[in-house]
């Protein structure tokens, strides 16, 4: 939000502005940002350009993160195709497979690797961060290989509950899951409530 702000050439944004772009409070923006410094002046707002770097500061993206990606198939294919990643600062350096169909394949500059490389290439790569795009099933073994392999953080797009040391960051991704809360939200939209019905006339 801010960086397209940025590139409109916004300079400041007051509180209510970010509380109608974030679906929440002006008072709970104010609170939140106070919690990591002071951003804004009174009457003119926070600055777009130095509140987008403090965020990415506090988020841990004013560097880049280096990432393997496990799973050379449809949606492995199209998170290495998202160019956002690279934008925000996450650079997949390393992907992964078992097939020995896509195993020797280049996806651009990279050649797709055998999982049985993961160890020794996330240590001379560097890499701190595992993306699982793999079919359930095999979820939990790529997990423990990352981990394994010194992984600090898993992002798990398979359709399954994973298990990882605390020490360990994960965040698992269920399009299924958001696409079902989609579907029930727009079902609400268009569901009357009771009070909203006519109630129905007794028979004479």
């Amino acid at each position: 939000m801010l960086e397209e702000l940025e590139s409109e050439g916004q300079r400041t944004i007051s509180s209510q502005g970010l509380a109608h772009q974030s679906g929440v409070t002006s008072a709970q923006v104010r609170k939140d940002l106070s919690y990591f410094g002071n951003f804004g002046k009174r009457g003119l707002g926070y600055g777009v350009s130095r509140l987008r770097k403090e965020i990415r500061l506090i988020l841990g993206l004013n560097r880049r993160w280096r990432v393997a990606l496990v799973g050379a198939g449809n949606i492995g294919s199209a998170l290495y195709s998202y160019k956002e990643f690279r934008r925000q600062g996450f650079d997949i350096v390393g992907i992964f497979d078992v097939s020995a169909d896509r195993v020797g394949q280049r996806w651009r500059e990279l050649t797709i690797r055998h999982i049985d490389d993961l160890k020794d290439e996330a240590a001379r790569l560097k890499m701190e961060i595992g993306v699982i795009a793999v079919p359930a099933r095999a979820a939990q073994a790529v997990a423990d290989r990352l981990v394994a392999a010194g992984m600090r953080g898993i992002l798990n797009f398979a359709h399954r509950r994973i298990q990882v040391p605390p020490t360990v960051a994960l965040r698992t991704v269920n399009i299924s899951i958001e696409l079902e809360s989609l579907a029930f939200s727009i079902k609400g939209l268009h569901t009357k409530l009771p009070s909203e019905v006519s109630p129905r006339r007794s028979a004479s």
